[in-house]
């Protein structure tokens, strides 16, 4: 049982700055952002969840059933991730690449203390237990220093920057690109989406400033600051891999970038260009297929719908085409398994969606972890949302490695040149923070 307060704010913006820095304290840390975005239907602007009572982490065996029996014995808010290794809980698959940043394939925890943010209200959840601690909590919060610099990035320990290396090189990407086309040509897939590693060793980097510089730039729906005691997931997604409000589940798959412009005329016709690309339309659609066909194994008969094929959005450093698919799904469904069935989300796989993610484990280097997963809560009434980690940079403080990955899609139309360039685009944000 939780006990409930809320609070009118003056300054939400201020009050946002003030809880992230008031959660450094905790080992446990899950702060979720939607930058005042209201095309993306979240049900709350912030939330923040701190201080572990339960937690779940293990790898990818059983995963699904262990989550389902923690969701269920908690019958609570929950946060964590699934990192993309769990689909070798889903189908027969494997992961060997090289992992350098050691996270748990699976983590999830019951937080004590919760704070939900919409509007000018600030909606304060405590565990029993914790509950005396409420209003001092507040008080701490409301009187919390916020030090510029965190939230300015004026950075004064410029030569400590990390060294950004590259897993694949160029040269070594066109070929992999052109074995992907091979299998493409011969007809094993239709697309795949391919994926490589940035990487830096001996590194030692401010999360939370890390963190708010990489917000600043791309302010994307669905940014997210996670601390797992030295670990840490420091996200700028802008796409959101599905979410549950009753019976109705949301999937937003995300398929088709083009960069920003400065002249606004050549902005707006880069967007309409994009939209109407041929490559990039197809490479949308054939990811609307397959999560319709994901969707419609929980869905109740004749509910999956695509209600937005290929909509342009426009984020601070890239335009996407992003559709939404959806279903209803009985009131007794197993949240979990929705997930379980989903999972990974098909914009991070192709077509079909196991033999894609077989070759793409083939040629890549990288085991990609937390990489392409996915980040959110269920709430008490079993309901959930769930972001898809991509612009992340991903950090273990004890091994001082610091990751981020980015990928594109493969098709039979790929240019291996383009798609390098696109992926450059994709790391920009995520390079200009750390370097």
């Amino acid at each position: 049982m939780r006990v409930t307060l809320k609070i009118a704010l003056e300054n939400p913006a201020i009050i946002k700055q003030q809880l992230l820095v008031w959660s450094q304290q905790y080992h446990e840390v899950s702060w979720l952002d939607s930058n005042d975005y209201q095309s993306h239907s979240r049900d709350f602007d912030a939330i923040l969840a701190v201080e572990a009572l339960t937690l779940l982490q293990t790898d990818h065996v059983n995963a699904f059933q262990k989550l389902d029996e923690y969701q269920k014995t908690t019958n609570d808010w929950i946060f964590g991730y699934l990192s993309y290794d769990l689909k070798n809980a889903v189908e027969n698959l494997v992961s060997q690449n090289h992992d350098g940043l050691d996270f748990p394939e699976l983590y999830f925890f019951q937080p004590k203390k919760i704070f939900l943010l919409k509007g000018n209200t600030l909606e304060v959840q405590y565990l029993k237990m914790v509950d005396d601690e409420l209003e001092e909590d507040i008080q701490a919060i409301l009187n919390t220093k916020i030090d510029q610099e965190i939230f300015t990035h004026e950075d004064s320990n410029k030569e400590h920057r990390p060294k950004i290396k590259l897993r694949i090189h160029k040269d070594e990407y066109h070929e992999k690109v052109t074995k992907l086309l091979s299998h493409i040509h011969r007809g094993d897939i239709y697309e795949a989406n391919f994926c490589q590693e940035f990487y830096a060793e001996n590194a030692e980097i401010d999360p939370l400033s890390t963190y708010t510089h990489l917000n600043s730039i791309s302010k994307p729906p669905f940014a997210t600051y996670m601390r797992l005691s030295d670990k840490y997931i420091l996200s700028a997604s802008p796409e959101r891999y599905i979410k549950k409000k009753g019976i109705k589940i949301t999937s937003q798959p995300i398929k088709g970038t083009a960069k920003r412009l400065e002249d606004p005329t050549e902005d707006a016709a880069i967007a309409i260009a994009l939209q109407k690309d041929e490559k990039e339309r197809a490479e949308n659609i054939m990811i609307v297929d397959l999560v319709r066909n994901d969707l419609a194994k929980t869905a109740t008969k004749g509910s999956v719908q695509v209600e937005e094929l290929c909509k342009i959005y426009t984020f601070n450093q890239v335009h996407q085409l992003i559709s939404t698919v959806t279903s209803e799904v009985s009131e007794t469904q197993n949240p979990v398994e929705i997930l379980r069935t989903t999972f990974p989300m098909g914009s991070m796989t192709g077509a079909p969606k196991i033999s894609a993610m077989q070759i793409i484990e083939d040629l890549e280097e990288t085991k990609r972890g937390i990489y392409s997963g996915a980040i959110g809560y269920f709430t008490p009434e079993n309901d959930f949302d769930f972001n898809v980690v991509i612009r992340s940079i991903l950090y273990n403080s004890t091994k001082k490695y610091v990751s981020y990955s980015v990928g594109g899609a493969i098709t039979a139309k790929s240019i291996p040149e383009k798609e390098y360039e696109e992926c450059l685009i994709k790391a920009k944000a995520m390079r200009e923070v750390l370097e």
